[in-house]
């Protein structure tokens, strides 16, 4: 923790199980057959309480493959720590499944939707009934007053309609009110093994300034992850790593392989950056490139002419 400060600056994250009911193609975090033991598992929620986190952060692999997650959720929250969970809202589709974690303690938990399309959303995940199962899910979270946020992993399967993906879902699913994007990250893992889904910048610029702007003029939230800011125009301090950098946030994860746990610093948030981005105003609180020039090409990069004041001030007045 930082000197002075007295609670951790941001939700833990916590790594259950290492298995999962869906292959998707860019996985970040893919099978390892490990699933978290219940001792190490209320050791490390003990240590996340001592050191005042906000909250934990459930995943995996497929968090609800852990079959103790309901007990989980009540010690969690027994030890003053609301959480949340990621899921590809597969299980999240059964009848009586979010009821019994809704009873445990659960209110929040963010589902992977990659494309509203069924056809690119199976692809994308390996399993043909995909999107009809997180309809089934956010339908039953509706009822059982859990929220819902949206995690859509941006690649070349569904650059092209970004927009379609927030109109559809937020029209059918009025209840949600956060949408978070996060650029493929080529390096991690089944993803490397599917060189085609790394989208151009280009590609996705204009989709997801429609969807950003749309959400916008719908009053509901959201971020972006590993995308430089001169593809951000209007929204910069939507950028995750920028709002961490003004923020100076660091998080702590634990990993179910040879990493275990981690605490992630301001050098997690920066990436590499080529001379011109020197000429931009924006520079100070720009993450750069992630994998520049491996995966994504500097020559997409260019200045822009925002100061990096008035994106500090949208960060720290933007209370959501």
């Amino acid at each position: 923790m930082r000197a002075g400060a007295h609670r951790m600056a941001e939700l833990a994250y916590l790594q259950v199980a290492r298995v999962c009911n869906q292959k998707c193609l860019f996985c970040s975090n893919p099978e390892n057959g490990r699933v978290i033991s219940w001792e190490e598992a209320v050791s490390l929620v003990d240590s996340f309480a001592a050191q005042g986190a906000a909250g934990v952060i459930l995943t995996g692999g497929e968090p609800t493959l852990f079959e103790r997650l309901p007990e989980l959720v009540a010690y969690a929250r027994k030890k003053g720590l609301p959480e949340r969970m990621i899921t590809n809202g597969q299980l999240a589709a059964r009848k009586g499944f979010l009821h019994e974690l809704a009873a445990a303690g659960l209110e929040h938990m963010h589902v992977s939707v990659h494309s509203v399309k069924p056809e690119v959303q199976a692809r994308l995940t390996g399993n043909p009934k995909s999107l009809a199962n997180i309809f089934k899910a956010m339908e039953r979270a509706g009822r059982e007053g859990v929220r819902v946020d949206v995690n859509t992993v941006i690649n070349s399967e569904n650059a092209g309609h970004l927009s379609l993906n927030v109109r559809v879902l937020a029209g059918r699913f009025p209840f949600l009110r956060h949408f978070v994007w996060n650029n493929l990250d080529p390096m991690m893992n089944r993803a490397s093994l599917n060189p085609a889904l790394v989208p151009k910048l280009r590609a996705f610029e204009v989709e997801l300034h429609r969807a950003m702007s749309w959400l916008g003029a719908a009053g509901l939230n959201f971020r972006v992850e590993r995308v430089p800011l001169c593809f951000m125009s209007d929204f910069p301090h939507r950028s995750t790593e920028t709002r961490k950098l003004v923020k100076d946030e660091s998080r702590e994860i634990y990993f179910l392989d040879e990493k275990g746990l981690r605490r992630q610093g301001r050098s997690a948030w920066t990436y590499e950056k080529p001379a011109r981005c020197g000429e931009c105003p924006l520079d100070p609180v720009c993450a750069g490139l992630y994998q520049m020039g491996v995966y994504y090409s500097p020559e997409e990069l260019c200045p822009v002419f925002t100061s990096a004041e008035s994106v500090r001030a949208a960060v720290r007045g933007d209370a959501a």
